[in-house]
């Protein structure tokens, strides 16, 4: 991954929004917990309260040495530049949040990624839905691409991987992503006041989202797989 993680300062700040993302996954979260590209890895705190053991695996070198001084204060962390050498069918929860977009073979590294869940283990991946909303933006922090329901449930019946369930999850933000692309040439103009106004609209993106649009619509989708 070619990633300077330049945007993670204003999404970090998105409190309602990162509260909500974490409401998603946290039922699946314990025992031996891997994340893959955590950045400053907002959840750390959260993961510890659940974990037996906690690795991330962070390949940017500026987020590697945030996490390095993280590791030194709690023996429950490990940090990993790549996931080389670690223990096959041996974690409980692993976890990619707006990462796998980077990654060019996609299907190669959820491969990768499956052969270390240990038996019912689960693997939660969560990236930002539908190309048509490919913008300026995705080209500058390194997104090869955005995915549907469709384009995921192909990609894992090409891993041969038949048990997950997914989502589509914040259809404000969709609503907002589309406006902003339409209406803006260089939609990454005042960025940290569109951040701010989305998490703003964050509840609103969560009462829409029960109510109808987990199955149709929102700027992000969420895969859950379970291993056999």
């Amino acid at each position: 991954m070619n990633y300077t993680g330049w945007e993670l300062h204003n999404f970090d700040q998105a409190h309602l929004y990162r509260s909500y993302q974490y409401s998603l996954i946290k039922k699946q979260i314990k025992g031996n917990i891997l994340e893959v590209g955590p950045g400053n890895c907002i959840y750390l705190k959260n993961y510890l309260r659940k974990a037996k053991s906690i690795t991330l695996v962070e390949p940017t070198r500026k987020y590697f040495k945030i996490l390095s001084k993280k590791q030194k204060k709690n023996k429950k962390i490990i940090i990993k530049k790549s996931l080389k050498n670690l223990k096959k069918n041996y974690f409980n929860t692993i976890i990619y949040l707006d990462v796998l977009e980077h990654i060019k073979n996609d299907k190669t590294e959820i491969l990768k990624a499956y052969k270390l869940l240990n038996p019912n283990g689960t693997l939660i991946i969560c990236v930002p839905a539908f190309q048509f909303l490919y913008s300026l933006y995705d080209k500058k922090i390194g997104h090869f691409r955005r995915y549907s329901l469709n384009d995921f449930k192909q990609l894992l019946e090409d891993c041969k991987i038949k048990n997950y369930e997914m989502r589509y999850f914040d259809f404000l933000g969709f609503c907002l992503i589309l406006l902003s692309n339409f209406f803006a040439r260089d939609n990454l103009n005042n960025f940290s006041l569109k951040i701010k106004l989305w998490n703003c609209l964050i509840p609103i993106s969560i009462f829409i989202d029960t109510l109808l649009m987990k199955n149709f619509f929102g700027k992000s989708l969420l895969v859950k797989i379970r291993k056999n």
